[in-house]
C-alpha cells in the first residue's frame, strides 16, 4: 500500500516519512498481536520530524467500516513513538469494539491525523462558534462540564451540515445537543491525513 495525503491539510511530512509512520503503525499492531504490547520505537533514532511532540489520531477501518480510533489531542511523546502506541490502542483498546484478530490484519486500512496545534475559539452561540470553522478543513474539541468531544476533520464527510456537526460532537461528549451548555470552551485544529490506498 503507497500513503497518500488527503485535502484536510496541506502535507508538511515527506513521503519517505509517511511511509514510515503507515509502517511503524501496521508494525506495532502486528507487534500487538505477537507481544501483548505496542512496538517499542527508539526516539534517539528518529528524524527531528518524526521525533516532534504533537497530536495524533491512529484510525482503523475495515471493508470501509470503522475498526478503531485512538488519539491526543494533547501530545505527550515523540511522533512516531507516539503513533506506535495509538496504533496498538485503535487495534486492542477501543471500548466499543473487539481486539482485532490476525485474520483481521490485512484488511486494515491505516489512517493517520496529524494535528496542529488547537486554537481557542471565542464564541457567542452555537451558531457563532459554527461560523467561524470552516467545513472539511477544522476539527473541533469541546470541553464542558468536565466533558470533552472530538471531532477530526474527516468527519465532515458525513456530517456536513454545521449544526448537526455540532450536535453529534455534544451528543459524543455527553452535553446536551440542543441548547447552550454554560462554561462551554472550544477549540479548532487541522490535521495532516496519511491514509493507505491500493
Amino acid at each position: 500500500m503507497a500513503p497518500s495525503t488527503s485535502l484536510e491539510s496541506p502535507g508538511v511530512l515527506g513521503p519517505e516519512q509517511r511511509r514510515l509512520l503507515l509502517g511503524i503503525a501496521r508494525a506495532s499492531i502486528r507487534h500487538g498481536l505477537a507481544h501483548g504490547r505496542p512496538l517499542p520505537v527508539d526516539p534517539d533514532a528518529l528524524s527531528p520530524e518524526l521525533a516532534a511532540v504533537r497530536g495524533a489520531f491512529v484510525t482503523l477501518t475495515r471493508r470501509g467500516r470503522l475498526r478503531g480510533c485512538v488519539g491526543r489531542t494533547r501530545p505527550c511523546r515523540p511522533l512516531a513513538e507516539d503513533l506506535a502506541d495509538l496504533a496498538y490502542g485503535a487495534a486492542f483498546r477501543d471500548s466499543r469494539f473487539l481486539p482485532v484478530t490476525a485474520e483481521e490484519l490485512d484488511e486494515l486500512e491505516i489512517h493517520l491525523s496529524l494535528l496542529t496545534v488547537p486554537e481557542p475559539v471565542a464564541f457567542s452561540s452555537d451558531a457563532d462558534l459554527m461560523a467561524q470553522l470552516t467545513p472539511g478543513q477544522d476539527g473541533l474539541i469541546l470541553e464542558g462540564g468536565g466533558r470533552v468531544g472530538v471531532f477530526l476533520p474527516s468527519v465532515w464527510e458525513s456530517l456536513p451540515e454545521p449544526m448537526d456537526f455540532l450536535g453529534q460532537l455534544k451528543a459524543k461528549a455527553g452535553l446536551p445537543r440542543h441548547r447552550p451548555v454554560e462554561g462551554l470552551k472550544a477549540c479548532r485544529f487541522q490535521t495532516e491525513s496519511i491514509r493507505e490506498t491500493d
